[in-house]
Parts: structure tokens; C-alpha cells; sequence
């Protein structure tokens, strides 16, 4: 490839095969997006359309972020963008080589990265080189577990098991005298995982419970690096 490192130096969207001893892939090096401010010619805007083409096709998205520049606006819609297509994600600091280090740099990165992307506490976070090689080999077992997760598929009834297991700690809530009861939960679809519920009053599930569920669910069968989707349904409805 001919890179820079000028972002938007790359315009198009090129796929590589690549195997190794962890499997066999096929790498989509998206074109450098620049801030919205400096998009000023119809390459630019196709390179962004490019780019989303290249999201719907992947399983998992390495969402690479420049260790001196932190987390840009075109970070935040790329990786909103990659959510919100329910892809897995792992979060890729790049040129942390250069970066002056203490023993609390890392963690205050972190920390900083899961504040400006709040949605995606869930996608793990890791610091490379790719100058210098360091931390690149970790990266394929972590892309293969979180393909992994992505398209996992969960039995009903080990499924319901942990949902009783969340109610009998937490109640689900309750409002005027009425109170959610939830009939079953079975898995419809991966990629990403989506959980459909059964309940008997669809307003009264409130979306801090739906998130306890959800967190119960991603804790109990280590989903990592993957959004879980829910869709909430009444007895009887289709």
C-alpha cells in the first residue's frame, strides 16, 4: 500500500488476503478520513461512502485511533456508525511508541477513549505499534474471539436460566400497581447477538431494566468486543 502518514493520503477501499497460524482474513484498509471541516471535494465524500460500504461488509471492525490525536470526531461517527451496523468492534490505538509513558498512562487512555465512546465500553482496547510491530500479533486472537462473540448463538433454555438468575437479584420494576413480568427470552438472530422477550406490559420495561438484562447477559457469557441487541415483545404479539 501507499500510505502517509497524512490521513487521506489512501482514497479507495482495498481488500487483502491474509492467513496465518490464527485463520485466514480478508484485511479492508478504508481510505484516512480528515475532519468534517476539511472535506471539501467529491473524492473525500466518496472515500466516506467508501468506507461505510466497507463497515456493512465486514465482520469486525478495528477502529484505529492516532495515539498522539486521541479520539476525533470522525472516530466518534465511524465508531457509531460500526455500532449501530451491530459489528463487532475492537478499538486500536495506533503509535503508542511515541507516547511518553507512566504506570497510569494506559489506564487514563482507556478511560478517556471509553468517555468520548460511551456506547462502546464493551469493545476491548489495544495499544499497538505499527511501526514498530509491537502488540500487532495479539490482535488476531482478539479478532477471532470477538468474531466469535458476534456470531454466537445461546439455547433457549441456558438463555432463560440466566434471566431468572438476573430477575431473582433485581426485580424487574413496577408502576402503578402493575408489574413486568417477564414470560421468556429466546435468541432470533447473530451478528450481532439479538434477544427477543417476552413480557406482559411492553411500557413498564424500562430501558434501565432492559440494560441490567443486557449487562447480565454480556458478564455471564463473556460477550466481548460485540453490541447485543434487544427487541421486546407482549404475549401474543408477532
Amino acid at each position: 500500500m501507499i500510505v502517509s502518514d497524512v490521513a487521506g493520503t489512501t482514497r479507495d477501499a482495498i481488500d487483502t488476503r491474509y492467513s496465518n497460524e490464527h485463520g485466514e482474513y480478508i484485511f479492508i484498509d478504508t481510505a484516512g478520513l480528515r475532519r468534517k471541516s476539511k472535506i471539501k471535494d467529491d473524492i473525500e465524500k466518496y472515500s466516506i461512502l467508501r468506507t461505510m460500504f466497507a463497515i456493512e461488509k465486514s465482520d469486525v471492525c478495528l477502529l484505529m485511533i492516532d495515539a498522539n490525536d486521541g479520539v476525533t470526531e470522525q472516530d466518534t461517527k465511524i465508531a457509531g456508525e460500526a455500532h449501530e451496523a451491530g459489528k463487532g468492534i475492537i478499538i486500536v490505538v495506533n503509535k503508542w511508541d511515541e507516547i511518553e509513558k507512566d504506570e497510569k498512562t494506559t489506564e487514563k487512555f482507556k478511560k478517556d477513549v471509553y468517555q468520548k465512546l460511551a456506547y462502546l465500553t464493551y469493545a476491548p482496547i489495544i495499544f499497538i505499534s505499527a511501526k514498530t510491530g509491537q502488540r500487532v500479533e495479539k490482535l488476531f486472537d482478539m479478532i477471532n474471539e470477538v468474531a466469535k462473540y458476534n456470531s454466537m448463538r445461546v439455547s433457549t433454555g441456558m438463555l432463560n436460566q440466566v434471566i431468572d438468575e438476573a430477575i431473582a437479584v433485581q426485580q424487574p420494576p413496577s408502576d402503578k400497581g402493575k408489574r413486568l413480568k417477564i414470560m421468556y427470552v429466546t435468541q432470533s438472530s447473530t451478528k450481532p447477538p439479538t434477544f427477543v422477550i417476552f413480557v406482559n406490559n411492553k411500557d413498564i420495561f424500562h430501558f434501565s431494566y432492559e440494560r441490567y438484562l443486557v449487562n447480565h447477559i454480556r458478564k455471564e457469557f463473556k460477550m466481548i468486543g460485540t453490541p447485543i441487541r434487544v427487541i421486546v415483545r407482549e404475549k401474543g404479539e408477532e
